[in-house]
């Protein structure tokens, strides 16, 4: 029952969103010409992020947008932030843009059960499925002084009072960083509804609270944290994945460790609805000339980030599958 669980939410979690808000304005069909047209770079895409800067999303959002400009797929891409109730402000927004296809914006599962847990009235359903990017497994993680030095000293405090030991992530109720301790809590037996979980509007708030020990450990992407694991300031205790990651190479999984629960985390790219097939075809041209890019791979390897490469109507799918069982596992969880 827990490698099936375990399985579920690794098909629910993962990316950064690219997010184009053009402020209400429609572009016109000359501006949304293919992204293949005479071979010149795409102009005006804008791309938004529905958190804070620093997190997964943001990260994710500003690689890709800088791949497309190196590999001269597209020219001056703007990556913003519209941070706000688990990326929902963003959904709402990018919905209101009806028709805009200048503008995309960053998600992943965050924003797929922020929109069941905000009871968002714009839901990923309005929008135009452009493409799932990656996928990126979780980590528990730890400030450099704190006093847990492996996943079986943390593991041993929170059973022994769940409500002390504080877990923070950078998504709201619903999102991937909720999820994940909610089911290792569930896989070690501790009763979810006794996790003391902190919520932050994505990794760049999540991190401060883990360096200055405002929470007990963080759960979330790996890849949010790899300049501070790099720079010694934060200690993995474990990740997520089925294997090894080389990014973190000391860190054991928690199959390793013991403990049954394997946990992926996805990120994707979706439009406001109501927009041409030609603009659809621009974003999805523009992403796929970026994802066959060397520069792009490099990224990957880089970050540690698992290509899940998906684009149009498989990726709509997909999403719709995720929402789907998004919302049943949030039922569940008495949460939606």
């Amino acid at each position: 029952m827990r490698t099936r669980r375990a399985a579920l939410l690794g098909a629910l979690a993962t990316v950064s969103m690219l997010a184009a808000s053009a402020c209400g304005a429609t572009a016109d069909k000359e501006e949304s010409g293919s992204a293949g047209a005479a071979d010149k770079p795409v102009t005006g895409l804008r791309l938004m992020v529905p958190n804070t800067p620093g997190g997964g999303y943001d990260t994710t959002a500003r690689t890709a947008a800088q791949v497309m400009q190196d590999t001269k797929v597209a020219s001056s891409v703007q990556v913003y932030n519209l941070p706000g109730a688990g990326g929902t402000v963003g959904l709402q927004r990018l919905v209101n843009e009806k028709g805009n296809g200048k503008l995309a914006m960053q998600m992943g599962l965050g924003v797929v059960g922020a929109s069941y847990t905000s009871k968002s009235k714009a839901t990923l359903t309005d929008t135009t499925p452009i493409a799932r990017l990656i996928e990126e497994a979780g980590a528990i993680v730890v400030s450099k002084d704190s006093p847990y030095k492996t996943i079986d000293d943390l593991v041993a405090a929170w059973k022994k009072d769940p409500k002390k030991v504080a877990v923070g992530g950078g998504s709201s109720p619903g999102g991937p960083d909720h999820l994940l301790p909610m089911q290792l809590a569930k896989t070690v037996g501790i009763e979810p509804k006794d996790v003391n979980y902190v919520g932050y509007d994505g990794g760049g708030e999540l991190l401060p609270a883990i360096l200055g020990n405002k929470i007990a450990f963080g759960a979330s992407g790996f890849g949010e944290f790899l300049d501070q694991i790099e720079a010694g300031q934060v200690r993995v205790l474990a990740v997520t994945s089925e294997k090894p990651i080389d990014a973190v190479k000391d860190a054991p999984t928690l199959k390793d460790s013991g403990i049954d629960l394997v946990f992926t985390n996805w990120r994707g790219i979706v439009a406001p609805p109501g927009i041409t097939d030609e603009q659809k075809k621009t974003w999805i041209d523009s992403l796929t000339k970026m994802h066959d890019s060397e520069q792009w791979k490099a990224e990957l390897t880089k970050r540690g980030w698992t290509d899940a490469f998906t684009t149009g109507d498989e990726f709509g799918t997909y999403l719709k599958e995720q929402d789907k069982a998004v919302a049943d596992l949030l039922a569940e969880l008495g949460l939606a």
